[in-house]
């Protein structure tokens, strides 16, 4: 058990060493740490309560403009809520929606693909038809729709973004494990008796996770973007919230007199999807075994 704790340390010490000598890689990381340290420590950080104003500061501008004040350094909104503290608490929804979606998708998409592309027969079968099926049907709309039927909510949106966005692993996982159980490794563990669980797991699985990791982190950006866009509309986490998506749809309405209200958590969400491409990109530059990091 030591020598596998220690050998995991080693192999995330050696990741952290590649990921520092490649500059886009590094720039992601150290933008989504800034980003999950922030989200963390919200209450700590946050100059004022997320949902606390007063109407007499409404749409007060940032303080390097003209009337701003230091006490509201991004502005406030149309009720006399700080910008900033709402960006710093919006935070944790857009990272907890990304990270939570992505990782049931993952563990969803990974199980059955492997499954499938071990076995394949008649559940290979069923499973790509229904991939395949729920593949018509555009995300954003697909999340609209069982959003409209299961009402706003945290988990419910969680639900919605998940019963799709697994098929992206699954397709990815089948297609890898199709590849790798004709190689010689795994005619040789099959050779040595070794349990078709313990193929998988021991054998092809650990061949093919850079791949799944690098699908995983890329999605995580395009989770949060999804969840954004739906709180815009209205239907992604419980009014009162702050979430990014809801805070652009508040100063839309306002972006000639008051364009800091939509500018700011738009921004906010743009370099956090920019980070995680950025940090995405580096990792498969540095665990695809066909490319080369100099």
């Amino acid at each position: 058990m030591l020598m596998r704790v220690r050998t995991v340390a080693r192999n995330l010490c050696g990741l952290l060493y590649l990921i520092c000598r490649h500059p886009s890689a590094l720039i992601g990381l150290v933008i989504l740490v800034a980003y999950v340290v922030m989200a963390l420590f919200a209450p700590v950080l946050a100059p004022y309560p997320p949902n606390t104003g007063s109407v007499r500061q409404s749409f007060l501008p940032p303080a390097w403009q003209e009337g701003g004040s230091p006490a509201h350094l991004l502005g406030t909104d149309h009720v006399g809520r700080d910008i900033l503290s709402r960006i710093i608490y919006g935070a944790r929804v857009s990272l907890w929606v990304g990270v939570l979606s992505v990782a049931i998708s993952m563990v969803v998409g990974l199980v059955l693909g492997a499954i499938s592309g071990y076995y394949r027969g008649i559940i290979d079968d069923v499973l790509s038809r229904f991939a395949e099926l729920l593949m018509a049907f555009p995300f954003l709309l697909f999340a609209i729709g069982v959003m409209a039927i299961l009402g706003p909510g945290f988990f419910n949106l969680i639900a919605a973004l998940t019963f799709k966005s697994w098929v992206e692993f699954f397709r990815l996982v089948r297609g890898e494990t199709i590849s790798e159980k004709t190689k010689e490794y795994v005619e040789a563990a099959r050779a040595q008796g070794q349990s078709n669980f313990r193929i998988v797991t021991g054998e092809i699985l650990p061949n093919i996770i850079h791949s799944v990791v690098v699908l995983a982190t890329l999605r995580v950006g395009y989770m949060i973007i999804t969840e954004a866009s739906l709180s815009f509309l209205g239907i992604g986490v419980q009014p009162g919230v702050p979430a990014w998506g809801s805070m652009v749809d508040d100063g839309r309405d306002y972006v000639r007199t008051a364009w800091w209200v939509s500018t700011m958590p738009g921004l906010a969400l743009l370099l956090l999807v920019l980070a995680i491409n950025l940090f995405g990109e580096g990792l498969r530059d540095i665990l695809d075994p066909r490319l080369k990091v100099d």
